[in-house]
């Protein structure tokens, strides 16, 4: 995987493993032409069943919000330049942790009848709980694969979110954009119009990329408040490490 730093292909066959589209062009917009080899795939469909987020971008119901956000991931990756072979799971947004067992064996199948040699996928940050789960996900099913990992989100301790930082860990390559890169990322977020706000928090400038650490998935993955706990969800820490325990237990 050094390509990618280097700026040149890549010639292992990579599964970039992601929970929602747009996913994909946060991790790895400006470098997905490097991966001609390369298998997308979404854990989620994109589509919270909780009406409020579709909603907010003009949909009555989540299967057409999903089937937007699916136009405008193709839309991303043609701007691209980038043809992956695409999976999508279906699980529904925000309901990821409940199926992580069934994730696993998934992409375990998917890695073998793909001849998946790498894996890049979500850092176990805390900052939304489809990431930590597709990161548990992708853990339990490469093997002996190499994971490599990128900085979504997360919160400092006063409930700020901090985007496309790492917890303390493995040193990460950085791997600054040329102006031809930042220009096809931005054309990338452009393409996610529903998405607009929560992209707006987000560089265009770098990607950054770390081997992942060999995680505990059933200790927190940082002290204090985690960043979706800081939203309020239903969903807290303390649960989605109960889910990881009981999927770990039934692997």
């Amino acid at each position: 995987m050094h390509g990618l730093a280097a700026r040149r292909p890549v010639g292992a066959r990579v599964a970039l493993v992601v929970a929602h589209p747009d996913d994909e062009t946060i991790a790895a917009g400006a470098s997905l032409h490097l991966l001609p080899g390369l298998l997308v795939i979404h854990v989620t469909d994109g589509a919270p069943r909780a009406l409020a987020d579709a909603a907010a971008a003009g949909f009555d119901v989540p299967a057409d919000y999903a089937a937007a956000r699916r136009g405008e991931l193709m839309a991303a990756l043609d701007a691209a330049g980038a043809a992956p072979d695409l999976v999508e799971l279906g699980v529904a947004d925000q309901e990821a942790s409940f199926h992580m067992p069934a994730l696993a064996c998934a992409l375990s199948r998917l890695f073998d009848a793909h001849g998946i040699e790498a894996a890049i996928t979500h850092a176990y940050e805390g900052g939304h709980p489809d990431h930590d789960a597709a990161a548990f996900a992708v853990h339990a099913a490469a093997g002996r694969r190499p994971v490599l990992e990128f900085a979504g989100y997360h919160a400092d301790p006063a409930g700020t979110l901090l985007t496309g930082r790492f917890l303390p860990g493995p040193t990460p390559t950085v791997v600054t954009l040329t102006e031809a890169e930042r220009e096809r990322k931005r054309a990338m977020f452009d393409c996610f119009r529903t998405q607009a706000r929560t992209l707006a928090a987000f560089r265009t400038d770098q990607e950054s990329f770390r081997p992942a650490p060999s995680y505990d998935f059933t200790e927190p993955p940082m002290p204090g408040r985690l960043n979706y706990e800081h939203w309020g969800w239903s969903m807290t820490g303390a649960r989605w490490r109960a889910l990881a325990r009981d999927a770990r237990c039934g692997a």
